[in-house]
Formats: C-alpha cells, sequence, structure tokens
C-alpha cells in the first residue's frame, strides 16, 4: 500500500504539472482514491485519521475517498507506523487495498453509468453532452458528539459545554455550506473553460434540516473534452448519469452487452457433467449463468470467510464469473433465445476480492480441499478449471509443492486439472520481467515468448494437469493501436510458452485468450485487452459491483483459454460418462492441431526442395521449434475430441489400463487393402496420445525418477513384422544410430528427439505424449502397431503400477475417400479372429485335461 500511494500521489502531481501553462481549468488540491476496505468499518475512521472525505460508499467494502493532501501524508504515515508497530497504527490493517490506477479505469467503472464507461474510450472531444452529476461535499469536517453533562458540572460550565458544542457544530455547517459553494464555483469554472451549460442544481438536503448535506447535483451540458478533463480530474465526483427524460444529442450506444436481458437459458440434463471452477467466486444469479449453477455445492475455502460468501467479488467485471461464462458459451454468448446449457457449473473460491490468494492460503491446500469436496460430492465432479497462477515463471529444479500436489490428486483421484499456462504482465522488474521490458531489450514479439522469463508460471509445469495457452484471433487494428498478432492464431503476446520442468511440452494446447495491443511509438505504449474489443474474447461479465454489459470483450488472458479447454473435456465427458478423466485429456490434446502458420512450416521441413540452402533449413527449424514451444500441440477442437467421421476415425482403449515396469502392451490396427492400393497416394494423417499417470515424489530433480513408473510409446516402421515389432518394443537398449530412410514414419517430434521432424524435442518427456505424422496411404503397412512399455521409476515394489489412456487418429486429408466403414470392418474381422483363436486355445485345454 505504501507503494500504491507514493505511485499514486507522484502520479497526480505530475498530472497537475501537465495542466500549468495550458488555458485548462484549475483544478482543486485534492486525488480520488479507491479503497478496499473491511466491510464492518466505521468510515469515521477514514477522515479522523487519514483526513479522507468520504465520497461514495459502496457495496463489498469499496469506498472511493479524496485525500485534499497530495501528499497523502496521513496515510503513509500510518502505514510506516504499522511497519514498526506504531501504537494506534492498526487502524491501517483494516484498509485492505489502495487502487493505484493511472487510467482510473476502476474509479470510473464506479461513477460512470454504464452506457458512458462502454464508451468512454470514444467519446469525440466536440461531441455535447448532457449528463447529471453527483459531487460530495461532506469534507471533512465533523459534528461533535452531543456533550453529556457530568455530575460535578455545574450550571455555568454546563451551559460553557452546550455553548460550545452549538458553536461548533455552526462551524461545521459554515464549513459544508463554504465548501458546496467553493465546489459550485470550481464547476462554474470547468463550465466556463468549455462553453458549457449548467441546467440545473439540486442539494441533496436543506442546511436547516438538520441533517448533514453531503451532496448536490448539477445536470451540466459540456463538451467531450470538458466532460473527459472534469470527471477524471475533479475529485470529488460520486456519480455521472445520463438524464432519461430528455433526448439525448449524443448517439445511442450499441446494445450488443445487454445480452443476459434477452436470453433465457434452460439448465443442464441432471446428469449432465460438472465442471467445478476454482477461482474467486461465480456472480451466480446473473442471467447468463444462474440456471447451470449447482447453487447447492458453492463453497467458499477462503480463511476466516464464510463458507456460503461464494460471490465474485473481483471488480469490475469479475473473474470467476467471466471463467464460468467461458466454460458454458465457449465462443459466442447468445445473444436471444432459450439456450440449453451443456454442463454444471460448480463454484469453488480460493480467491480474494482482489483476485489474490491470501498468504495465510498456501495454494496445495487450496486445490486439494477443493479437489476433495467436489470429487466426493453428490455430482463426483472429475474436471476442474483452474486458472490461477502465481506470477513468476517456474523453477526448473524441483517440481513446486503446488504442482506436485496437482500430480498426486490425480494419481489419487480420477480427476481432470485444466491449467492455465500464466500471464506475461506488461512490465515488469527483473527477473520477472514484462512485455515491455523485452521490447526494450531488443527481443521484439514473438522472438521474447521463447525466453526463460516467459516459462510456464507455476503451477502449470504440473505433469498431470492440462496446462493451457492463449493464442490471438486476427490481427486488429483501431486508431494508433494494433494487436502483437502478426496473423491468425498467431501466439498471444502475454502467453507464458514453454518448456516446462525437465523439458516437458508446456502448454500441451491453447485456445483463444485474446491479444494485447501496443502503438507504433517508439518506446510502443502498450495495453492488456479492451482497447480493441476484437482483440478480446467474448466473456460473461460480473455486474455485482457496476452496472454494465452482462458480456463484454473487455479482458485477456490464458485464464479465459483454459475453460475453452475445459469445455470440450466435460463434451467429451458427455459423450463417454464412464471413461476415465485419463481419456478425456488424451481426447482433448488428440484432437489439437497446428493452424495454418505453423503446419506450413511443417510441411515444408517435411517437403525441402533439392539442394536447399543449409540456412534456409535451420531457419524453418527454429520456427518449427519456436511453434511448438508457444503452441504446445495445438488448438483443440470439440468435433474432433467427440465424433468420428467418413474420413476421421479415432480408436481409444476403454476404462484405465494397467502397467507394470518391463511391461509392454502391443495395440494392432490392420489397415484395409482398399486404403493400400498402390495406385492411390492419399495423404494420411495418424495422430498418437498417450495420457498416463503415477505417484511422483517431489524430492526428485528428474523425469525418470519423479514417478513410481514411468511409460512411453513406440511404433512399428514400415513394413516391420508384427513379432519383429514385439522383440524391438521390449529391449531396453535402443539403437541410436540414424533409422534407414523410409523404415520409420515420418513423426513430427519422435522418441528420439534427433529423429523427428523438429529436431532438439522429444514425445516422451511428460505424462501425455502426442506425435503425429503424415504419410502416402500406398505406403501404409497391413497392419499398423503401437507398444506402450512401463519402465521403473523411483519405485522397487513389483506391485508399482502406471494407469493410462491411449488414442489413435487415422485421417484422410483432402477427404478424396472413405475411411471409417473399412476401418470399421477390418477391425471386427480382426477381433473375429482374434476370439476363434482363444475359443481353439481352450478346446485343446480341455481335451489334454
Amino acid at each position: 500500500m505504501q507503494g500504491a500511494a507514493q505511485a499514486l500521489s507522484g502520479n497526480w502531481k505530475q498530472r497537475q504539472a501537465q495542466r500549468q501553462g495550458q488555458a485548462l481549468p484549475v483544478i482543486p488540491n485534492g486525488i480520488p482514491i479507491l479503497l478496499k476496505v473491511d466491510p464492518r468499518l466505521d468510515l469515521d475512521v477514514l477522515r479522523e485519521y487519514f483526513d479522507f472525505e468520504i465520497v461514495a460508499e459502496q457495496e463489498e467494502g469499496y469506498v472511493i475517498v479524496a485525500s485534499a493532501d497530495i501528499d497523502v501524508a496521513s496515510f503513509l504515515a500510518m502505514v510506516n507506523g504499522f511497519a514498526v508497530n506504531v501504537h494506534g497504527s492498526a487502524t491501517i490493517a483494516s484498509i485492505h487495498q489502495l487502487f493505484d490506477d493511472p487510467n482510473q479505469t476502476d474509479r470510473l467503472g464506479r461513477i460512470l453509468s454504464d452506457r458512458l464507461f462502454a464508451e468512454w474510450g470514444n467519446i469525440a472531444d466536440a461531441q455535447d453532452f448532457i449528463v447529471d452529476v453527483g459531487i460530495a461535499c461532506a469534507g471533512t469536517q465533523e459534528i461533535p458528539a452531543v456533550p453529556k453533562r457530568g455530575k460535578r458540572d455545574t450550571d455555568a460550565s454546563w451551559a460553557a459545554k452546550e455553548l460550545d458544542w452549538s458553536q461548533k457544530r455552526n462551524a461545521a455547517y459554515d464549513t459544508w455550506e463554504a465548501l458546496k459553494i467553493e465546489r459550485e464555483n470550481q464547476i462554474e469554472s470547468f463550465r466556463a473553460v468549455y462553453q458549457g451549460e449548467i441546467l440545473h442544481n439540486i442539494d441533496g438536503a436543506p442546511f436547516s434540516a438538520g441533517v448533514l448535506p453531503d451532496s448536490f447535483t448539477v445536470r451540466l451540458k459540456i463538451s467531450g473534452k470538458g466532460l473527459k478533463d472534469f470527471v477524471l480530474n475533479y475529485p470529488y465526483i460520486f456519480e455521472v448519469l445520463e438524464p432519461e427524460d430528455i433526448v439525448l444529442p449524443q448517439a445511442v450506444a450499441a446494445q450488443s452487452g445487454q445480452a443476459g436481458q434477452q436470453v433465457a437459458p434452460t439448465p443442464p440434463n441432471a446428469d449432465a457433467p460438472a465442471v467445478c471452477v476454482i477461482d474467486s467466486g461465480i456472480q451466480e444469479g446473473h442471467a447468463l449463468l444462474e440456471p447451470a449453477v449447482d447453487q447447492a455445492a458453492s463453497h467458499c475455502f477462503l480463511p476466516g470467510t464464510a463458507a456460503t460468501a461464494v460471490a465474485d467479488e473481483v471488480a469490475p467485471g469479475g473473474h470467476g464469473t467471466r471463467v464460468a461464462g467461458a466454460v458454458l458459451y465457449g465462443e459466442e454468448i447468445p445473444t436471444a433465445g432459450a439456450p440449453a446449457l451443456p454442463f454444471w457449473i460448480q463454484n469453488a473460491r480460493v480467491l480474494n476480492a482482489q483476485n489474490l490468494m491470501p498468504v495465510t492460503f498456501f495454494p496445495p491446500e487450496a486445490i486439494r480441499q477443493a479437489v476433495e469436496r467436489f470429487n466426493d460430492g453428490v455430482r463426483q465432479t472429475r474436471i476442474f478449471n483452474h486458472s490461477i497462477n502465481a506470477r513468476g515463471y517456474c523453477r526448473t529444479r524441483y517440481m513446486s509443492a503446488w504442482a506436485a500436489e496437482i500430480d498426486q490428486l490425480c494419481n489419487e483421484r480420477d480427476v481432470l486439472v485444466v491449467q492455465s499456462a500464466g500471464n506475461l504482465p506488461i512490465e515488469g522488474a527483473a527477473p520477472l520481467l514484462g512485455i515491455r521490458e523485452h521490447l526494450a531489450a531488443g527481443r521484439d514479439y514473438p522472438g521474447y515468448l521463447t525466453e526463460d522469463s516467459v516459462r510456464v508460471a507455476n503451477p502449470g509445469q504440473s505433469l498431470q494437469a492440462l496446462t493451457v495457452g492463449s493464442v490471438a484471433y486476427d490481427v486488429a487494428e483501431s486508431g494508433a493501436w494494433r494487436t502483437f498478432a502478426i496473423q491468425p492464431d498467431g501466439p498471444s503476446a502475454f502467453s507464458r510458452t514453454g518448456p516446462g520442468i525437465w523439458n516437458v511440452i508446456k502448454p500441451e494446447v491453447v485456445a483463444y485468450g485474446g491479444d494485447a495491443v501496443r502503438t507504433t511509438n517508439n518506446p510502443p505504449d502498450i495495453q492488456g485487452g479492451g482497447r480493441i474489443p476484437a482483440a478480446c474474447p467474448e466473456l460473461v461479465r460480473s455486474t455485482l459491483h457496476t452496472v454494465g454489459p452482462a458480456s463484454d470483450r473487455d479482458d485477456a488472458g490464458t485464464s479465459y483459454a483454459a475453460p475453452k479447454v475445459a469445455r470440450i473435456a466435460a463434451h467429451v465427458q458427455r459423450v463417454l460418462p464412464d471413461e476415465p478423466a485419463l481419456l478425456y485429456r488424451a481426447l482433448v490434446v488428440q484432437s489439437a492441431q497446428w493452424p495454418t502458420w505453423a503446419e506450413d512450416v511443417l510441411t515444408r521441413l517435411r517437403n525441402p526442395p533439392d539442394n536447399q540452402p543449409q540456412a534456409e533449413k535451420q531457419a524453418l527449424l527454429g520456427a518449427a521449434s519456436h511453434a511448438l514451444r508457444c503452441l504446445g500441440y495445438g488448438i483443440p477442437d470439440e468435433q474432433r475430441a467427440t465424433a468420428n467421421t467418413d474420413h476421421r476415425t479415432t480408436f481409444i482403449t476403454s476404462g484405465e489400463t494397467q502397467i507394470h515396469a518391463a511391461e509392454c502392451h502391443v495395440y494392432q490396427v490392420p489397415i484395409p487393402p482398399e486404403l493400400r492400393q498402390q495406385a492411390d497416394e492419399f495423404d494420411v494423417r495418424i495422430d498418437v496420445t498417450l495420457s498416463y499417470v503415477a505417484q511422483p515424489r517431489r524430492t526428485r530433480r528428474n523425469l525418470r525418477r519423479y514417478l513410481s513408473t514411468w511409460v512411453d510409446w513406440k511404433t512399428s516402421n514400415l513394413g516391420e513384422g508384427l513379432n519383429d515389432f514385439r522383440v524391438r518394443a521390449l529391449k531396453n537398449a535402443a539403437n541410436d544410430d540414424e533409422p534407414l530412410p523410409g523404415s520409420t514414419l515420418p513423426w513430427t517430434l519422435h522418441e528420439k528427439p534427433q529423429w523427428g521432424v523438429i529436431r532438439d524435442h522429444k514425445r516422451n518427456s511428460g505424462t501425455v505424449q502426442k506425435d503425429w505424422a503424415i504419410v502416402r496411404s500406398n505406403a501404409l503397412p497391413d497392419h499398423f502397431c503401437i507398444a506402450v512399455v512401463g519402465h521403473q521409476g523411483w519405485s522397487h515394489d513389483p506391485g508399482s503400477v502406471a494407469r493410462y489412456a491411449l488414442a489413435v487418429t487415422f485421417e484422410i486429408q483432402g477427404g478424396e475417400i472413405t475411411i471409417y466403414e473399412p476401418l470399421r470392418a477390418a477391425i471386427a474381422e480382426l477381433q473375429a479372429q482374434t476370439e476363434e483363436i482363444e475359443a481353439e486355445a481352450e478346446m485343446e485345454v480341455e481335451v489334454g485335461e
């Protein structure tokens, strides 16, 4: 708070200095300040101890105050006194936050009407406005308490006390009267400079009424330039509204943000999947969310807070509320009708009103409490969205306690934690650098995204969490501002990247979380979401704190990419309700593909021209490696994750399969002759994803000792028979020599980093392992085989196991031929042959007996 107060004071002094010498109205020597205080605090304390004037008291402990002392000396003295235990300084503990916001976004959101707030950035200087402005004029003067006559008071002494009190009361009224006149004159100054007009002046209460006349309201006609100057610089404004009883000269505001008023969503089916949102709480009564919120299960885990305090207190538009909306609606929020909501949303509040976890609340404890409560609950929730990260990048020496707890929970329980990768701040200080510092150092977008300081934030390095980064929608411009993205689906400027701990591919997938924006200045101005709405995702917006739209494009971050992936996982659960969460993770990753710009790089690597210059090849390899670090396996897709088509078929294991160290499970997919005809040359894409879990041990410093049993997968080479493949798959020592050309599928990553299309990365470093290859249909073998192999980790117990799920997809790239029915028939024939062989073996055993 000391730093925030000093920064606020400095910014305000700079603002006043800049006004000097300009033909602008003189502003009073005061600073508007937004505070978050203990809701039980007697606000008179703010006057008594800090000389703050109460401008507006709002719900949930938010207060707008004004300080006539531009140095906020009383406040800083109390903060400093508290730090060294000065007697009487404990009052500062009742102030939870002082907002240092140079753009005054939070204050504007609390004093402007929703319409004016939505249009604020686009108000034209010459445009006329008519507004009703509420002005506080209570000052810091107080009427003293009425004296009580003591036993020893004589008539004379008592009369003196009464006279003294009466004079102080009258002095207070005189002060308020003078303050009101002073502020009316100040408003007149603004009006005169901007050639405006005061249409009405309405007192809050007559002075003779014996009550505090703490405000007055003026109806003001003024230009857009004057309105902005007045609202931004006059500290005693508590409300700015458009009159509703006249025709306004300004343009009618767009109503696109009022979707919630015209939409009547219907609840999910009783047995629909549940997604638990572990976040800052949810505005459960929101029109767009209420039918899907499992209110009976809602719980607040914050220490010292009632379990029922589950509202999203993050101002102005909420955080958990936006996340919940992204789970329910994905990319598009309906504006009319009665959409059927697909899932139940469960509310686990672990963040406070500042969107922070208190230092008294240990993060591993927070996520364990939430997962255990909801997984053991009536709905046995298995999908958890966790859009919460530490500020800085993860360390790579040991797995953090927070990330290890997620790994342990996933080993103990059948759950999937969808985790945000974390956001790079606009600016920071070493070692936690921000976008501004990278640009200043000559590291431009997107190159800086592979710096160590941009690595995924704790607990995004968790091996079991499905970590989600962010991509931008497209290139967008507005005035002098433009997005960082230079092409559709480019990595967001703020999205943290991989690899994670032990070179594990993180994030595994990305989704649309928006982008930051910048100007062409040198150095550029940089802002987060909201400056260009098209750069931001459409999100449900909390209206608990300020009147505003039910949904809006006003924020961006990986926090809003993660729930879109949780949404896909929940759709998988709808289709496969009895399958394990390990398979949900596998199918989400299996459905992911790189965007066009990144796939083009791979295509050029797979099909190099004759005599390609080495420099060009190295540049392509660098671009592909950069894409892998930013995108992981790509952007997942609901349809690919949940359904087959005529041209795409996915095979999956059913249930959780256990595997011991030194065991090998071989899976066989017959390729029918009609798909392997020599006259045909169709491109077939093959994707394989393995998802597994084992017991973690945090004190270990590498992947193969962190888990009790680790697992990887191999595939048969082209032309390799089933028996030969079995022997090779079980070998402990692999041949490190370069394989013969054409002997293996052209995997993008491969189990050996020097063999893949992308070099220096390998697919088997994490607990979700994906690879993909594109081959000609006439080069396919008659059987495609996959081996899942278990290896010893830290555990020497022969009973130690890992559990896994596997998915394999074949897709005809151009859609020239159908593939689903031939593959289905070939599998059915192989299963029939296997059953016949097993039956014959059983008969032979019976005869022998």
